[in-house]
Order: C-alpha cells, then sequence, then structure tokens
C-alpha cells in the first residue's frame, strides 16, 4: 500500500511540473507565467520528495530538510525574480 501511495506521489510531481510549463505558452504576462511555474514546480518537487519519503523512511532528515528547502527556497527565488523583472519596466 505503502508504495502505491509513493507511486502516486511521483505521479502528481510530474503532473505539477508539466502542468507549471502550460501557461508559458500563452500569451500571459511575464509575472503570470513566473508565478504559475513557481509554484507547480515546488508543488511537484515535494509531491516527490513526499514519495521519496514513503518510500525510503530511514533517510527521513535529509527528505524533510529538503522539504523545508523547498518550502523556502522556490518561494524567495520566485519573489526575488519577479521583483528583478517588474523593476525593468
Amino acid at each position: 500500500m505503502v508504495d502505491i501511495i509513493s507511486y502516486f506521489c511521483f505521479g502528481l510531481g510530474i503532473v505539477f511540473w508539466f502542468w507549471g510549463t502550460v501557461p508559458l505558452v500563452g500569451d500571459r504576462s511575464v509575472l503570470f507565467k513566473l508565478h504559475s511555474l513557481s509554484v507547480a514546480d515546488t508543488l511537484g518537487s515535494m509531491s516527490i520528495v513526499v514519495g521519496l519519503l514513503l518510500k525510503i523512511p530511514n533517510e527521513w532528515p535529509l527528505l524533510i530538510l529538503a522539504l523545508i528547502s523547498l518550502a523556502i527556497w522556490n518561494t524567495i527565488l520566485g519573489y526575488v525574480l519577479a521583483y528583478c523583472s517588474s523593476s525593468r519596466e
């Protein structure tokens, strides 16, 4: 049962990654595209790390650190890129 949930998390993460790239081909603003991509990338990566956590539970300290790092650094990087992009306009 844990393997099925783990594979579901892997699949969900890949779906989020591809779902985040769909707005890149649209004609919306750069900031909308950046926001969509960063949110989907963060959720996809975190889902994959949760799947890894279920698959190899003896590595939980490293994987919890990876989850925290993803949540903090992807968010901060998205804000920095948006700030740099909006200051040029």
